[in-house]
């Protein structure tokens, strides 16, 4: 089927354009050539019409098969992206690990200051240390450290940065450093981002946890036989962990 217009920006001789497939007539529409009122007429048609008058003028273009190859590699490529990786006990772990020692070197920092201070004995505090991690089950050597001088306040201290610590990234940036350095994130069941309410609340629920390291640490071990890879403070604060979006992982990469 042929297709024609009248274009009116020509003033002298035959001002009638075409013939068109109605492919290009509708990007001649597009492009602001033809108007709803602009005068098109086709084949088989007894007299010229507006071209909001006819039917094609309202029905949407039939997609080419670029667009449709185009649109077919977007949805598997958003289907693949949609797709949840939970992330599992050892990648986990290793987060949490480097996050105790950028705490840690904190932590250090912050008993060197209060030695200089004179206000902990940190020779004593040291002795402690070594002999806890010989016989990190012994209760004496905790309640010694506490009787220290400035060592219960230290510990409270330090409780607070540590809670501060994890909330505030998961709130908000959904992850501590560590995990940001293995790509994964928190967020919750229903696949939304962590509030403040819900950080506050999960590491709360961490607390719990970390309470059964004197039952081999099974808070932590059933990460490796829960399908979606859930702690014990996940179950209770409806939280997921999971690895970044492959977009956002090469976004980073570049």
């Amino acid at each position: 089927m042929k297709w024609f217009y009248i274009d009116t920006s020509i003033t002298d001789g035959d001002r009638r354009q075409g013939p068109f497939s109605i492919d290009e007539i509708r990007n001649l529409v597009s492009e602001g050539k033809i108007t709803d009122e602009t005068l098109v007429w086709h084949s088989g048609e007894a007299n010229w019409k507006a071209w909001k008058d006819f039917p094609e003028a309202s029905e949407p273009p039939e997609p080419t098969e670029e667009e449709i190859l185009k649109q077919t590699i977007e949805t598997l490529l958003q289907n693949k992206l949609s797709r949840k990786h939970f992330a599992g006990f050892f990648v986990r772990a290793n987060a949490f690990i480097i996050d105790n020692i950028i705490l840690s070197i904190f932590g250090a920092i912050f008993l060197y200051i209060l030695s200089f201070a004179g206000l902990i004995d940190l020779a004593a505090t040291t002795e402690i240390a070594k002999q806890y991690i010989e016989d990190p089950t012994s209760t004496e050597l905790v309640t010694k450290a506490f009787e220290l001088p400035g060592m219960s306040a230290f510990f409270t201290i330090w409780s607070l940065v540590q809670a501060a610590y994890f909330i505030v990234f998961h709130a908000i940036w959904g992850a501590t450093p560590g995990k940001k350095l293995f790509h994964i994130h928190v967020e919750l069941a229903n696949g939304e981002r962590l509030t403040w309410a819900f950080s506050i609340f999960r590491f709360i629920a961490s607390i719990v946890t970390q309470a059964t390291l004197i039952f081999y640490g099974l808070g932590y071990l059933i990460v490796l036989v829960d399908p979606q890879k859930r702690a014990i403070h996940d179950f209770i604060a409806r939280t997921r962990v999971v690895h970044d979006p492959i977009e956002q992982k090469i976004n980073k990469e570049v």
